[in-house]
C-alpha cells in the first residue's frame, strides 16, 4: 500500500524546521472533493487527525476540501513552520498507493479537482508565510461522483492519520521538552 518514504521525507522536514526559540508548528491541510470517491482522501485524512491530535498551539489541521486557498488566514494567524497538504494525487501507482510528493511537480501529479491549482497556492503560501511545503499524495482507485472512498484508499487514509499523529504527536513533544 505504502512505502516508508513519505514517513522518512516527513521526519526529515520536521527535523529542519526545529526552531531553539519556539516548538516546531505543523499545519496539516485535508484536500480533496468530497463527492467525488477517493478524490475526498484528503479531508477524510484531515477529519481522522482532528479525532486524534490535541496540538494545541503548535498543531493545526484544516479540512480545506476543494479550496484549500479559501484557508490562508487561518494559516497566516497560525504561522507555520511547515504546512503538510494531503490530496489524492494521479502517480501512476497501484490505488492507495503513499508518496512524498515534490511541491515543484505537484501539476504533473494533481488530480486538478482544486479550484486553484496546488503548485500556485504552494508558492504563494512559500512567499507569503516564509513556510515550508510537504506534499503527500494518495494515488485514488475511482473519482465517480457521489461515491464513497474505496477500501484500499479507505485503509491508505487510516495508515496515513496513524502515522501522522504518531510523528507529530512525538515531534511537538519533543520540541516542548527541549524549550521546557
Amino acid at each position: 500500500m505504502s512505502n516508508r518514504s513519505w514517513q522518512e521525507s516527513l521526519g526529515t522536514q520536521l527535523d529542519r524546521r526545529s526552531r531553539s526559540d519556539r516548538p516546531t508548528r505543523v499545519a496539516v491541510m485535508g484536500i480533496g472533493h468530497e463527492l467525488c470517491g477517493d478524490d475526498a482522501v484528503g479531508v477524510r485524512v484531515a477529519e481522522m487527525l482532528h479525532a486524534r491530535l490535541r496540538g494545541g498551539e503548535r498543531l493545526m489541521v484544516l479540512t480545506a476540501g476543494p479550496a484549500p486557498e479559501n484557508f490562508t488566514s487561518p494559516l497566516r494567524r497560525f504561522q507555520p513552520d511547515l504546512v503538510l497538504l494531503i490530496d489524492s494525487a494521479l502517480m501512476g501507482d497501484e490505488p492507495g498507493a503513499v508518496r512524498w510528493l515534490d511541491p515543484k511537480d505537484a501539476q504533473g501529479f494533481s488530480a486538478s479537482t482544486h479550484t486553484l491549482p496546488l503548485d500556485i497556492l504552494m508558492s504563494y503560501l512559500t512567499a507569503e508565510l516564509g513556510c515550508t511545503i510537504g506534499l503527500i499524495g494518495i494515488q485514488p482507485e475511482q473519482t465517480f461522483a457521489d461515491a464513497a472512498l474505496t477500501p484500499r484508499v479507505q485503509a491508505a487514509a487510516q495508515e496515513v492519520a496513524a502515522a501522522l499523529d504518531k510523528r507529530l504527536t512525538t515531534a511537538v513533544q519533543a520540541a516542548a521538552d527541549v524549550l521546557s
